[in-house]
């Protein structure tokens, strides 16, 4: 959308319709009213500091850009309808600042191009200050300087546009006088500037939307501007698509009025309509399989509904048809509005229910697009994320498919749809420059094939879209289901396990009794689970970067174990780690805490008779070693060396909190600045190492190796004595000694 500043406003440019646009003098109109930001009431004076203030801010720091500046041009002459009183607020500035600092008249030429036409005496005294002279004086009301000229006739004191402007001239004197370089800096206060000449609408449009004295909104600037393309499309289409907007679309919205961010109690649909307006036109953007650029509405009348070449209509008329769809879904057969919260909430809630999706968000999906869907596109942070995006998507095709998809239908397909979108994090994107790129019009293209056709789609015939795992599981899930519907009920309920979300390859469809035994198993302690599943064998994963590992942790948002439970390209061993989950499942149909602990007890009894150690033993056995962070461990060599490995208390790397757990275990003051791989044995800066066969006492000043302290093991390298037990020995003894 243009922007111009008062100075530009005078210079020609194109529009982007490709009309000139020339403007030569800036007349307020008589229909108008005064000019008011310069009224002594207690209203205009906040209103009027709070401006001025913003300017001031503006010109001190960060640019600024205003709201729209609306009006007709004819000839050469703009008429504003909306923005008299910033265009006047403006120009007194500009002025000021000429005056100030002494601007050239050949520069400031465009100041006598503004005029007022509500009263005789309100032009004449535009054109006397911007004519006669006036050298300003220190410490003097600008206004008293003006009143003391001798053109400046008493009567004109009574003119309620003139003494406003006197107003706020002092004003801006008083907030102005100590910025240098004025002028120059005004040129950082913009607006968007939205000219209509060519509507033939002046004064019948600004008697009808500012009979109340309210000014005209963005959202009227955008309602004459998208007409008037549709118009030049099909006349009945765009009367009809008017009609609605003003009737039924508008009823059906006001349930959500004042959804808007802010003060704004404006009792209107305007900015709700709007943001569906940008949803439904960034969808159009996909199904043709673009990405986003703006979310400007007018922009997006330019790119959607404005004729660009000689064969555009049709183009027009198909995405002005799929914009009244997506309205119009919202109404029943009577063109009222459905009770849309209870339409959403038959088919999602936060909690599981039986033929419902799980989900955190708003389950009004419609509710959050109309609040939030502004901030969508650009570098801000989403308010109504991508996941969203589809999920309202695929309530819309429903919508407009109700004679082909029952309820039930849909409600399963939904589903299929939600562990979709759970599992795809690393595939949802709409970013040209992201890896994989925008994705959004293949994943749009596999929601009408799930919603419409109950089938997913083949991906090398619609492109990359869902997480690839995931869509071959939901074939398969889809299969079983229809072949074992007296226990769908019970997936279902697995799948929207927090710790499962969609996913559950990690328990299987062979065995259904499993579905209930991993509820059970997950209500128990998280930290008996871990070393439970331990008892049974190794089950951590390794990353693709080989060195990190996941196990699981007892931390509350079970980010561990919703990592090894979900297959990824970034981790290694998901079908071991499912091996060894099975067989623990196995064991019992109920869990306890109880039965955990006789499972973990059973298994340190072992290794101590045995008198073999592995590194598992140490770490169930010792708390030390379970962090409770996000279960990454650092192995330097797993293979060669199982018993040198650091927790690490961050996702991504060691910190100063990570240490080697067999050294805090002996003695908690491990050394931080190394990662917590040593610990200090006396003032001498001796310390000790822990290797894979021995432990090291150094003396860290002369990097000498003072003893060799060797852990004895079997011929599997696994410890045959308890190395923790007999370096708190060794440890003990150096310290009293």
């Amino acid at each position: 959308m243009e922007t111009k500043t008062f100075k530009t406003l005078f210079t020609p440019y194109t529009d982007m319709y490709g009309k000139t646009i020339d403007i030569n003098k800036i007349e307020i109109p008589k229909i108008q009213r005064d000019y008011a930001y310069g009224r002594t009431d207690a209203k205009n004076s906040r209103k009027r500091e709070s401006f001025l203030n913003s300017l001031l801010k503006a010109v001190n720091g960060n640019p600024i850009t205003l709201d729209f500046i609306y009006g007709a041009i004819d000839g050469n002459v703009l008429t504003p309808l909306d923005g008299q009183q910033r265009l006047t607020t403006l120009y007194l500035i500009y002025w000021y600042a000429s005056k100030k600092e002494g601007i050239a008249e050949s520069e400031t030429w465009f100041l006598k191009c503004f005029t007022y036409e509500t009263r005789p005496s309100a032009r004449k005294f535009c054109e006397a200050i911007t004519t006669r002279e006036l050298a300003l004086e220190n410490g003097k009301a600008l206004s008293e300087q003006i009143k003391d000229k001798n053109w400046f006739p008493l009567e004109w004191q009574h003119d309620a546009t003139i003494s406003s402007m006197l107003v706020m001239l002092d004003d801006i004197q008083d907030k102005f006088t100590c910025v240098e370089n004025l002028y120059t800096k005004l040129e950082k206060i913009s607006f968007y500037f939205l000219p209509i000449g060519d509507m033939g609408l002046t004064d019948e449009l600004y008697i009808k939307m500012n009979s109340r004295g309210k000014p005209l909104t963005q959202f009227e600037h955008f309602k004459a501007e998208f007409e008037k393309q549709l118009k030049k499309v099909d006349k009945d289409m765009a009367e009809r698509i008017g009609s609605k907007i003003d009737r039924e679309w508008t009823d059906m919205l006001w349930q959500y009025r004042n959804s808007g961010l802010g003060d704004d109690n404006d009792n209107t649909t305007d900015d709700e309509f709007l943001r569906y307006f940008i949803f439904v036109c960034n969808i159009i953007c996909y199904k043709n399989g673009g990405s986003p650029k703006t979310s400007d509405e007018f922009d997006l009348i330019k790119e959607f509904f404005t004729i660009q070449s000689d064969d555009d209509k049709e183009r027009i008329r198909k995405n002005a048809e799929f914009l009244e769809a997506f309205f119009d879904c919202w109404l029943d057969e009577n063109k009222k509005s459905i009770h849309i919260q209870s339409f959403f909430e038959s088919f999602a809630s936060n909690e599981h229910f039986a033929n419902k999706i799980k989900t955190d968000y708003n389950v009004n999906f419609l509710e959050d697009c109309l609040r939030n869907y502004a901030d969508i596109v650009g570098k801000n942070r989403r308010k109504f994320t991508l996941n969203q995006i589809i999920l309202l998507y695929s309530f819309v095709v429903y919508r407009n498919n109700l004679s082909k998809v029952s309820k039930e239908e849909f409600g399963r397909r939904l589903r299929i749809i939600n562990n979709l979108i759970l599992n795809s994090s690393d595939q949802i994107s709409d970013s040209e420059d992201r890896q994989g790129g925008n994705r959004m019009p293949a994943i749009l293209k596999q929601v009408d094939s799930i919603v419409l056709e109950g089938k997913i789609a083949d991906s090398d015939s619609i492109g990359i879209n869902f997480n690839p795992y995931q869509l071959e599981e939901e074939k398969i899930k889809l299969e079983w289901t229809n072949n074992n519907i007296d226990k769908a009920e019970k997936l279902f309920t697995l799948e929207d396990n927090d710790l499962l979300y969609g996913q559950i390859s990690i328990v299987g469809l062979d065995t259904p009794d499993y579905f209930e035994r991993f509820e059970s198993l997950f209500k128990c302690d998280w930290d008996l689970v871990d070393c439970a599943l331990f008892t049974i064998g190794d089950y951590k994963q390794k990353e693709r970067n080989g060195w990190r590992y996941q196990l699981g942790s007892y931390m509350s948002d079970g980010f561990a174990w919703k990592t090894l439970f979900h297959k990824s390209e970034n981790l290694s061993g998901f079908d071991n780690t499912k091996r060894i989950l099975r067989e623990l499942l196995r064991k019992t149909a109920a869990f306890t805490n109880d039965y955990l602990k006789s499972l973990i007890n059973d298994y340190v009894e072992e290794c101590k008779e045995k008198a073999e150690y592995p590194w598992i033993y140490y770490y169930i056995e010792y708390e030390d070693f379970r962090i409770g962070r996000y279960g990454k461990y650092w192995w330097h060599d797993f293979d060669n060396s199982p018993y040198v490995f650091t927790t690490l208390y961050q996702r991504q790397k060691p910190s100063q909190n990570s240490y080697n757990p067999f050294l805090k275990t002996v003695n908690e003051n491990v050394w931080r600045e190394y990662f917590g791989n040593y610990i200090y044995l006396n003032e001498d800066r001796s310390i000790i190492e822990t290797q894979n066969s021995y432990q090291l006492i150094k003396n860290d000043v002369i990097e000498t190796v003072l003893q060799e302290v060797v852990i004895s093991q079997n011929e599997k390298g696994i410890d045959t004595e308890n190395r923790i037990e007999k370096m708190r020995k060794m440890y003990n003894a150096i310290s009293v000694s």
